[in-house]
């Protein structure tokens, strides 16, 4: 019996929606289906215990062999119903089935003969199921029947055969692609379906060579297309072919873009959809391809669809990224769609509204926002708050009113990440907009006093204690700082004092009042905030009294922490309590992406230090250990860094051989991780023969043999060069394994006593700029850069040519330099015609390096790069922008 699912609005009187799968079992429905085998077949009962069976298997109800065995023998008897529709049904569950090799064979008989049958519904869905079920051996007996079913006059027939053909296509390919020119046929059928899907499998046939596609392209451009679901995937493979292409160098015309623009006129509304979203989604796109796609896509926004309005506004927002300009005759029409009852398009209206509206529709934008916030949710939220920043950021006068808007909604209820979003650009537009940051301080401190996110609270806490005392009345927010003290859990009592202490340690004339709060907080009930309060109270030092605070804790508490902090934990933990102190200068400061254990190539086995720990700190702990027990490298000095492994040798090759590259300040060695892949040898006296005729300001000092190297056991030979103290010298060095080869009897394990010498030529190897500098990362770079002063700056602007896209420029630039990529800023939005990177890093003589990247392209894909470096050392600046000169 159906029992009620559930009610639609518990506030309203409606009926109750019913299900009549509700409460079923698989034994039940197990036992309904004996019905199968009843002499007088009831179709309307198997048909309701076959959808039973087919939405349990839906709900990923899994039954065993021996269940699916016998519904399978059951559901092959009602073949013998004429009735078609049980006939779809047991189509279906033998479908979802998906009977074994040899459960096949007893329906294939039975779906062979409806394939040929007179009625078109048997011969439609016998295809599907036969070509779902069965393997190539059978494949190639009925490949005939299908090769005429594509063909077939009869639409449904056809394109079951056309979508068996595209499913096929992942499993046998060969065979289908022997149906090419029935598919060629069928293209060119008057019904819609078939041209659809035959364009499709056509495509999937061809889509590894790119001359068959363009030549496809190019016939069915000339040529009339009828089905409107064909010709949005025309669209789409032209854009395609347009992307792979060239620009004409002399018109400055792309081909095939008449093609699209012609689409524009279609009578259907998907192909001119589709049209204009691949305009705008062409590359390097200018206002004059854009200016017919903009056109139509704003009659789309006036329509009186939904879905039309909403797919014009969608395309409208993205080509607003980069395009703003072009868009803004549209913005009486999106105006009136804030109010649209479709929230979604209201959100995407609202959005980009914020980037091409001008200065003087601001505050008639924020009046309408107001009203519209309270009926999204959190996730349409955050994006407006976004488009905000990026609009305050784009007219600093009207950071009055955006700010004002943004500490509103700060204070509607929300979740974290809607809250957090609105306090990032809050900071974001502190930091960049000077006029704005007293009063978006106090909007954060108002913030705090109600705050139920610690995460949030302590950003805010830790941002105030940097900006806060660089305001002209930095009194006004200690009372915010210490009711937190007072008011909060641990974590942010814990802030709190730190930022406390902040204010002490630059403003000179607060220091007294300072010290009285964190001496209360000496007697908190929480062991983090007692052990900050006295740290605190002895660090700023001169008892309270108003003295200024001197130059090592102003360093002390605003620099950035220039160690991992991974690799500070496990310097910390490895530390062994003695009479000398933990010295940070000691813990290793490179980022260090992967573990000791050498990259694999495919089928070789680890190489080199193979079993030490996997973790960044451990790879340098490791190599400094091996390093310092040898004793001809005792002397070098401290390691400065280790490369990654470079691999020598291909893959499957007798012997695998990479090398580590480590930098001292006047030394370099390379160490020769080596394995032996032969069974049947063993290699001894292994060393390297290196060529530095190449590398001519280094000098070859030590080269350490290994004196055995057995099967699949890895060993390590040391070459180790002297070069001039801080400088990074660069050059190629030529590699040859020399060693003497003896047999090994494979039953006794046992080596001959002669051996054979030889040698084995390795691939080239290269010191480069990037091996002096470590990736060292700085927690807030415009701290960072600031404090590091413009004494030793040095900008310039480079050329650097065509690029395929910024992308590949700014990642160029990153690996020449070998510098650690700072907040995010690597990543380069999608089709942003500029971008800004920033690098830090430490280079040899562990001296801090600060690179900020500006890059820029244009049309022709001409990349222009501004380059800025501070650093502690002029020399090191300079030296930077040599590298980018030359390289």
């Amino acid at each position: 019996m159906a029992q009620p699912l559930v009610k639609k609005d518990d506030d309203r009187d409606d009926e109750a929606e019913y299900s009549p799968f509700l409460g079923i079992e698989k034994g039940a429905v197990l036992q309904e289906a004996r019905v199968f085998n009843d002499p007088q077949l009831d179709a309307r009962r198997c048909s309701q215990v076959i959808t039973k069976l087919l939405y349990l298997l839906n709900q990923g109800e899994t039954f065993t062999k021996v269940e699916a065995t016998e519904v399978f023998f059951a559901v092959t008897k009602l073949f013998q119903s004429r009735d078609i529709g049980l006939r779809r049904m047991v189509y279906l569950m033998i479908k979802e089935l998906s009977p074994s090799a040899d459960e096949v064979i007893i329906v294939t008989s039975s779906l062979m003969k409806d394939m040929n049958s007179k009625t078109d519904m048997y011969r439609a869905n016998a295809i599907r199921v036969l070509c779902r079920i069965t393997d190539g051996t059978l494949l190639t007996q009925i490949e005939r029947y299908l090769k005429q079913a594509i063909v077939d006059k009869n639409p449904v027939v056809a394109s079951a055969a056309l979508v068996s053909g595209i499913h096929l296509l992942q499993t046998n390919p060969e065979i289908v692609k022997r149906w090419s020119n029935e598919v060629q046929e069928a293209v060119q059928s008057r019904a819609a379906l078939v041209q659809f899907h035959a364009l499709a499998l056509l495509h999937q046939i061809r889509q590894n060579d790119r001359l068959a596609v363009s030549k496809l392209v190019t016939s069915l451009t000339r040529g009339t297309v009828r089905s409107p679901l064909a010709q949005c995937l025309l669209i789409r493979y032209t854009s395609q072919v347009i992307r792979e292409s060239p620009v004409n160098a002399q018109t400055g015309d792309r081909p095939f873009y008449d093609f699209l623009e012609g689409c524009l006129r279609h009578k259907a509304e998907m192909v001119i959809f589709e049209a204009a979203r691949a305009i705008t989604e062409l590359s390097g796109v200018t206002s004059r391809e854009l200016t017919p796609a903009i056109t139509v896509l704003q009659l789309f926004l006036s329509s009186s669809k939904p879905v039309l309005r909403f797919a014009a506004v969608r395309t409208l927002n993205k080509v607003a990224m980069t395009h703003p300009m072009a868009v803004t005759n549209c913005n009486i029409d999106m105006e009136s769609l804030i109010s649209d009852q479709n929230r979604s398009i209201a959100t995407l209206a609202i959005t980009t509204l914020l980037k091409t509206g001008n200065e003087s529709s601001v505050d008639r934008l924020m009046k309408q926002i107001t009203n519209f916030m309270s009926d999204i949710a959190d996730e349409f939220k955050i994006v407006v708050v976004e488009a905000i920043r990026s609009l305050c950021l784009k007219f600093p006068l009207k950071y009055r009113s955006l700010m004002n808007f943004l500490s509103n909604i700060l204070r509607e209820e929300g979740g974290f990440e809607y809250k957090k979003a609105i306090v990032d650009s809050i900071v974001i537009l502190i930091r960049d907009i000077p006029d704005a940051k007293e009063g978006g301080l106090l909007h954060l401190c108002e913030f705090i006093e109600d705050c139920e996110f610690t995460y949030l609270s302590t950003q805010i806490l830790h941002f105030l204690g940097i900006e806060g005392p660089k305001t002209s009345d930095p009194s006004k927010y200690i009372r915010y700082i210490y009711n937190r003290v007072h008011l909060e859990n641990a974590t942010v009592r814990a802030s709190a004092v730190s930022t406390l202490a902040k204010f002490g340690a630059m403003v000179d004339s607060l220091k007294p009042r300072i010290f009285v709060l964190l001496r209360r907080c000496l007697f908190d009930s929480d062991d983090e905030v007692r052990d900050r309060a006295t740290l605190y109270i002895n660090t700023l030092g001169g008892d309270g009294l108003v003295v200024e605070t001197d130059k090592d804790t102003k360093d002390f508490l605003f620099g950035s922490l220039d160690v991992p902090l991974v690799n500070l934990e496990t310097s910390l933990k490895n530390y062994e309590p003695s009479e000398e102190p933990f010295d940070i200068n000691a813990v290793p400061r490179e980022v260090k992406s992967q573990p000791l254990a050498e990259k694999k190539a495919p089928g070789k086995k680890p190489t080199g230090l193979g079993a030490a720990p996997s973790g960044p700190p451990s790879t340098v702990d490791a190599y400094e250990r091996l390093l310092s027990s040898i004793s001809e490298f005792a002397n070098f000095g401290q390691l400065f860094k280790s490369s990654a492994p470079v691999e020598l040798t291909e893959a499957e090759t007798e012997y695998a051989v990479n090398v580590v590259k480590h930098i001292f300040n006047r030394h370099v060695v390379f160490q020769y991780n080596c394995t032996n892949t032969i069974p049947e040898q063993l290699l001894e006296n292994v060393s390297v023969l290196v060529d530095a005729s190449e590398a001519e300001e280094f000098s070859e000092v030590v080269s350490k043999v290994l004196r055995s190297l057995p099967y699949d056991s890895p060993g390590q030979t040391f070459v180790a060069f002297e070069k001039p103290e801080g400088v990074p010298a660069v050059g190629k060095f030529s590699n040859m394994l020399r060693f003497i080869v003896k047999e090994v009897d494979p039953t006794t394990g046992e080596a001959d006593d002669d051996g054979v010498e030889d040698e084995y030529q390795l691939e080239d190897l290269e010191v480069v700029a990037a091996d002096y500098m470590q990736k060292v990362g700085v927690s807030n770079f415009r701290n960072a850069w600031e404090s590091m002063g413009p004494d030793c700056e040095r900008v310039d602007e480079y050329g650097l040519g065509p690029r395929e896209s910024l992308t590949e420029a700014v990642s160029a630039v990153s690996n020449l330099l070998g510098m650690q990529p700072c907040e995010g800023t690597e990543v380069v939005p999608s089709n942003s015609r500029s971008h800004t990177c920033l690098l830090s890093g430490v280079y040899i003589g562990n001296l801090k390096v600060l690179v900020r990247l500006q890059f820029g392209i244009d049309g022709s894909k001409e990349v222009a790069m501004k380059l800025a470096v501070r650093s502690e050392d002029e020399t090191i600046s300079d030296a930077i922008h040599e590298i980018v000169a030359s390289g």
